[in-house]
Order: structure tokens, then C-alpha cells, then sequence
């Protein structure tokens, strides 16, 4: 097919609708995998949840290992997109209480992503660990960036990490055993953290 506006009506149709059985089968593929595992996700598993032909899985993504990693690289992409978003125009201790802000808010409209992410960004060995290495080290950068401006000359590569870890795990305390708190209470007990900085 050609570029988007050489396209007949038909074909950008058909090109509407494989984007939505793909969205259909990664959505189903977030919810399932965060809820029961990689390992006891069947394809079968995805394909009903989504509503769709189990072949419909293998003719969009060829194994459930690619659903699984391109699941994570659109959820870390977008996640990139935020953050470079919500930290625009700020410097230093302003634009990491920013990131921080936008994180917890990210975990908190994507809750079965940020269950994903904090399972799979330290596990070696997956067929999807180089996606999720290059777009974790992205994400941290961000941070890295933030606190190099708050801190110049200090070594901001593990904290970097740290604050993003915290900021990872306080979230998802608060979803799954403190629902009860407010986001502004999330957002002051990380913020707390760096006070230090």
C-alpha cells in the first residue's frame, strides 16, 4: 500500500480496522498479563478477551512474545511523550517534581501498564528485554536530566533510577493497598524523598 494520501477509501478502511484489532488484542493483552502473568497468558487467552479469531493474534503480531512487546513499547512510548510533555520549560527541582507528578498520573490511568512495567524492567533474558532496556534508560534520563540541573556536578545515574523506582513503587502502594490516599499525599510522600536534593 502507499502513503496514507495516494490510499484508496477502501484500503485506508482496511488499514482503520487492523489498527483497531490491534489496539483491541494489546489491550486485552495489558489486562490479562497484569492480572495472571506472561506465562499463564495463552494466546487463546488474548484473542477472547479481545473478541477477536485466535489466528487474528498471529496474523497481527505473529507470537504472543511480539503482542507482549508491543504492548510495551506503545506504553513506554507513551510514557516517553508525557514526560518530555510535563517537564517542558522547567529546570532542576521544578521539572522533577513535574515528572514525578506525571508518573504517579500515568500509573494511575494506566495501572495495568505500570504493573507490566514494574515486573518486566528488571527481568533479563526476555525477547523483549532490549525495548524495554532502551526506552527505560529514556524514561530515566529524564530524571537524570532534572536532578543534574537541581544538583550540577553530582553523579545522577543510580539516583536517577531511585527516584524513578520510588516513584514507580509508591504508586502502585497506593493503587493496589492505599486507595484511599489522595494523589497529592502520593505526590508529597516521593516528593519527601528528594527534599534532600
Amino acid at each position: 500500500m502507499g502513503t496514507e494520501a495516494s490510499r484508496t477509501p477502501r484500503e485506508k478502511a482496511f488499514a482503520a480496522r487492523r489498527a483497531g484489532t490491534r489496539q483491541q488484542i494489546m489491550d486485552a493483552a495489558v489486562d490479562l498479563i497484569a492480572d495472571q502473568g506472561f506465562t499463564a497468558t495463552s494466546v487463546d487467552d488474548i484473542a477472547a478477551a479481545a473478541g477477536v479469531a485466535k489466528g487474528s493474534v498471529y496474523y497481527n503480531f505473529g507470537s504472543k512474545s511480539d503482542v507482549f512487546e508491543a504492548v510495551l513499547a506503545g506504553g513506554l512510548e507513551r510514557l516517553t511523550s508525557t514526560l518530555e510533555a510535563a517537564r517542558a520549560g522547567l529546570v532542576g527541582k521544578e521539572a522533577l517534581v513535574a515528572l514525578i507528578a506525571e508518573l504517579l498520573e500515568q500509573i494511575r490511568n494506566h495501572p495495568n501498564f505500570a504493573k507490566l512495567l514494574a515486573a518486566e524492567v528488571f527481568r533479563v533474558g526476555r525477547e523483549w528485554q532490549e525495548t524495554v532496556g532502551h526506552i527505560r534508560a529514556e524514561v530515566i534520563e529524564f530524571y537524570a536530566v532534572a536532578l543534574a540541573e537541581a544538583r550540577p556536578g553530582a553523579d545522577v545515574s543510580l539516583l536517577a533510577a531511585a527516584v524513578f523506582g520510588a516513584t514507580l513503587v509508591a504508586g502502585l502502594e497506593w493503587l493496589v493497598f492505599q486507595p484511599e490516599r489522595s494523589f497529592d499525599e502520593v505526590l508529597a510522600a516521593v516528593i519527601a524523598l528528594t527534599d534532600g536534593l
